[in-house]
């Protein structure tokens, strides 16, 4: 593990305690010797550090770090000792170069690959909802991933929430609804619960109505298989005070304000390669 924040370790610990991973075989590297401490008292036998040197020659890496941070790490690479991945550690027949698994925002597999030449690469995306094993992960691959080591990848994905595969110029759309929609969705439920208070509430109810409100409605589109206006139009009657609320929210933008936010968030993840 390269960087082990809140994300990386919602990957890590579903992992170990589906068995995939032993924590004994677990190298992480984190930025300050502080980090390095908190996380090895709150996880007795985890082996963390700020020296990324043994981590590096581990047969399968996750870089999870910030990714204005890339360049730094990658000199941080020994340029010796790098281990064979070997049938044990992928799944698949032995391989020269080590596996990279890469969750850096817009970094692609091409910058990943003129980085770190001595590995493979893989571009995942997953969101902040695999901290509760709901999210969705995307994944895209680099040269020389045999399909039993994209087998492998996947399920250890698989442990937090749903996972595709797709061609790498759709993982920016993919990021931008899904790993930048549930701030856009936070927004709304805040909005929401503030809308309620204005209209009598107390704050903790209202809060909690909003996200059941949010959750429920979510369940109901995807386990109907319903398209949104299917189920705007189930709760809007004629005159009544669902149509009274939309009218207000069409009028204000808030359909073409979420359209050009998932747009804007892909720009960005392309800017960022």
């Amino acid at each position: 593990m390269i960087g082990l924040g809140r994300m990386a370790q919602a990957l890590l610990w579903p992992l170990i305690d589906a068995g995939l991973v032993p924590l004994a075989s677990v190298r992480a590297a984190v930025g300050t010797a502080a980090s390095a401490e908190r996380l090895a008292a709150g996880h007795p036998g985890l082996a963390v550090g700020t020296d990324p040197g043994e981590a590096w020659r581990a047969p399968v890496l996750l870089l999870a770090v910030k990714p204005q941070l890339l360049d730094t790490v990658a000199a941080s690479v020994p340029m010796d000792g790098l281990r064979d991945p070997g049938p044990a550690a992928t799944g698949a027949t032995a391989t020269p170069k080590p596996l990279l698994i890469s969750v850096l925002a817009g970094v692609t597999l091409a910058r990943l690959q003129r980085l770190f030449p001595g590995h493979r690469v893989v571009r995942a995306v997953p969101n902040t909802p695999c901290l509760v094993r709901a999210g969705l992960t995307g994944l895209a691959w680099g040269e020389g991933i045999e399909p039993a080591t994209r087998a492998w990848v996947g399920q250890l994905f698989a442990q937090v929430g749903e996972v595709l595969e797709l061609p790498e110029p759709q993982l920016d759309g993919f990021l931008a609804l899904t790993s930048s929609g549930p701030a856009f969705v936070a927004l709304v439920a805040e909005a929401m619960a503030d809308g309620a208070v204005a209209a009598g509430l107390p704050r903790a109810l209202a809060h909690h109505l909003a996200h059941r409100t949010l959750a429920g409605t979510a369940a109901l589109l995807h386990e109907q298989e319903l398209h949104p206006g299917q189920l705007k139009d189930m709760v809007t009657s004629p005159a009544g005070t669902t149509i009274a609320g939309i009218r207000q929210l069409e009028s204000r933008g808030l359909r073409s304000a979420l359209l050009e936010a998932v747009l804007a968030a892909a720009e960005r993840s392309r800017e960022l390669a």
